[in-house]
């Protein structure tokens, strides 16, 4: 799954080869992908251009001359930039043809992604991108913000770190890595986090995603970002995917669990409960 250093990257290298380019054509060839209305999507996007991008968590904010189109890759959601000759894949929804006949066509296989149009004056109204916590390096995100959204919750430390609400932009991969990083044990109820653990989620967060982001991401399974861009932090993870491997801090054997559903890496040792 795209997290925020995989979305950043492919934000940062669409912004190099989309903007100000024309756009011709619009198909959408999976409606449910989308929740604005098919024909008023097409007719919108026909001769505009994208001017900049954006982002807030994972979601993408393409900026359009009067309108944003916000896009969430979701599970396994992919931008492709091909030639408009090229045959059109199985898993394409959406493509977007420009006037000089290359594509950015959306591809996701499990049809989890979505896309949205909307008016620049609604942005700050939007559900999705105004419900976002704090990203990870966020003058907002501190110690004391992170302790009065966990003093009441009796649900895991790992559960909440995947809370976009809370946090925004962080998901399985970074959260194992940050609570490996943090020396907290994913089990811990958010109300039992203490001042000087809160501290260290914030620092290891803000200094895990930004090397991360500058690595390009995690390339892991089906995450790539498909746009000539290999992640390469997947070199530097210190716990997930790791199962059985020694711990890199006091050798002993890394364990995989799941919480709520999430495959969950930790140290035993190292990240003890209490």
């Amino acid at each position: 799954m795209p997290e925020i250093a995989e979305v950043e990257t492919v934000r940062r290298t669409l912004k190099k080869q989309i903007l100000n380019k024309e756009i011709k054509k619009v198909e959408v060839l999976y409606s449910k992908m989308l929740l604005s209305d098919v024909e008023e999507f097409k007719t919108i996007l026909k001769g505009n251009c994208f001017n900049d991008i954006d982002r807030r968590g994972k979601w993408l904010i393409f900026e359009l001359n009067e309108h944003y189109l916000l896009s969430h890759l979701r599970m396994e959601g992919k931008f492709f930039l091909k030639n408009s000759q090229e045959k059109k894949e199985k898993h394409e929804h959406i493509i977007i043809t420009f006037s000089d006949n290359t594509d950015l066509r959306y591809h996701d296989t499990r049809k989890f992604g979505r896309m949205e149009l909307i008016k620049k004056e609604e942005l700050k109204k939007n559900v999705q991108i105004q419900k976002q916590g704090f990203e990870p390096g966020e003058e907002g995100l501190t110690s004391n913000y992170l302790l009065e959204k966990f003093k009441k919750k009796q649900i895991p430390i790992k559960t909440l770190l995947l809370d976009q609400t809370i946090i925004s932009g962080l998901g399985n991969i970074y959260a194992n890595e940050v609570l490996f990083a943090s020396k907290i044990n994913p089990f811990k109820k958010g109300c039992e986090i203490t001042k000087n653990e809160a501290e260290n989620i914030v620092v290891m967060s803000k200094e895990i995603i930004e090397k991360a982001i500058t690595l390009g991401g995690t390339t892991i399974k089906s995450y790539t970002s498909s746009l000539g861009v290999t992640g390469r932090f997947q070199q530097e993870l210190k716990v997930h995917k790791r199962e059985d491997l020694p711990c890199l801090h006091c050798q002993t054997p890394i364990k995989r669990s799941k919480i709520n559903g999430r495959s969950t890496y930790y140290c035993p040792k190292c990240q003890k409960v209490g």
